[in-house]
């Protein structure tokens, strides 16, 4: 009796769902009543999930391994010898599904680029570099006895000026998630708090039925007394002015950066130390790097929720990645050393830093390499978080680009439909069937 009690309140769960509600749900949609949602009749109350017809599938949750990684190249274009510092800091000891990379300064910040044309040929040229980089090696393979090729399809990117953003994820991956909805934002608050020397680019994706925010910042410069003000109001400008427009008629407001249920903030964050010079290089000597980091601008920050209230960073047990005397020195510029012309004393202190926000975030390592391609030590951190599966659908289904986002090769742009006079671009990939 009780089972043929339930097939009746299946069978008018069923005739509830019309035609015409249907027709706006996606194809590779679940049809789903929430636990505790309301409802305007009882008869519906309960623990009832409804599926589409279309799929059979479950909610369930799978491990991903994610690269975050950032690096300050002092306005210097990427050369081939550049791949073994590359190689150095993507780390293939610790092969991750998606790699995230964030740069600063990859053009020079002069008047001419600050305030000139978006030039597309810098970030043309690293996302080469990258590619090549994550492509597979033969010779890798032999040497380290990998099972798995290490193949990756760009699915984002984007520049302003000199902030730039790249993300990569393993052909596998895609094989087997749902990538969609993947956006992108800039937002400038350099000189006269708009022109593009400082900022930040974003990217939010949802995989499978969670979704991601990376968010790539260059702040204010200067280790003068209120300094670290003019950052953290920075900080402030970039969460209030970054969104990321909704493609559900349902959401009537852009999605913010904390509306999504993992965060990643990093990049040149310029934070410094509260430290005179002499003391902080007697503590670099010691290696002490507990005693320096009592002194540091950014966990005060944390410490105290002046900014990024709630907001996670790993244990720093690396030496101050700035800021060095040249590209080619392990020596740091001042401390009483004879420095180039015009070239300004500066503390050494962790400017290059990798934060995140939201549950189920495991950090595996947060080291910094040393590349001396720039006055700056590239800085990486491997995180392992859950995704819930929500779906059967599989592969990269949708993109969303501005004319700046550099776009890989072999992909299929159309018009955004959104809005006519918009200059973002919609990306469709075929789905690939898992």
């Amino acid at each position: 009796m009780e089972l043929k009690n339930q097939n009746s309140r299946y069978k008018r769960l069923c005739s509830w769902f019309s035609p015409k509600q249907k027709e706006n749900k996606p194809s590779h949609s679940l049809y789903k009543i929430e636990d505790g949602e309301e409802n305007e009749s009882d008869e519906y109350e309960g623990n009832i999930s409804l599926q589409s017809l279309e799929f059979d599938s479950c909610i369930s949750t799978n491990n991903l391994r994610i690269f975050v990684g950032t690096w300050n190249v002092a306005g210097r274009s990427p050369v081939g010898s550049l791949a073994v510092d590359l190689d150095e800091w993507l780390n293939f000891k610790n092969s991750a599904d998606i790699y995230v990379l964030g740069f600063q300064e990859i053009v020079p910040l002069k008047t001419l680029t600050v305030i000139g044309a978006e030039d597309s040929s810098v970030a043309t040229n690293w996302n080469n570099l990258i590619g090549r980089t994550l492509s597979y090696d033969e010779n890798y393979h032999q040497k380290h006895g990998e099972n798995n090729k290490r193949k990756y399809k760009m699915v984002a990117s984007k520049k302003m000026v000199g902030v730039f953003i790249s993300v990569w994820i393993k052909e596998q991956v895609l094989e087997k998630y749902c990538v969609s909805n993947v956006r992108v934002c800039s937002v400038a608050c350099g000189v006269m708090g708009y022109l593009g020397n400082k900022g930040c680019v974003a990217v939010s994706m949802l995989i499978e039925g969670t979704s991601f925010c990376f968010v790539v910042a260059h702040l204010a410069s200067g280790e003068k007394k209120g300094d670290e003000g003019r950052r953290n109001h920075q900080v402030e400008e970039i969460f209030k002015r970054t969104s990321f427009p909704r493609t559900s008629k349902h959401h009537q407001h852009p999605l913010t950066i904390l509306g999504h249920d993992r965060i990643f903030w990093f990049g040149d964050l310029n934070y410094r130390l509260y430290l005179k010079d002499h003391l902080a290089r007697h503590l670099i000597r010691k290696q002490d790097w507990k005693g320096l980091q009592e002194f540091d601008q950014l966990q005060k920050e944390l410490e105290e929720g002046g900014v990024f209230e709630g907001w996670k960073e790993g244990n720093i047990e690396f030496a101050p990645t700035y800021k060095y005397a040249s590209s080619t020195s392990n020596i740091y510029c001042g401390g009483g050393l004879p420095t180039r012309s015009g070239e300004k004393q500066r503390t050494p202190a962790w400017c290059d830093r990798i934060l995140w926000y939201g549950k189920g975030v495991e950090q595996h390592h947060y080291i910094r390499s040393e590349s001396k391609f720039s006055d700056h030590r590239p800085v990486s951190a491997l995180f392992s978080t859950q995704i819930e599966i929500k779906s059967s659908s599989r592969g990269l289904v949708e993109l969303e680009h501005d004319p700046s986002t550099i776009l890989p090769p072999n992909h299929v742009v159309r018009k955004g439909k959104e809005d006519e006079n918009s200059t973002s671009l919609l990306l469709l990939m075929k789905n690939v069937q898992g």
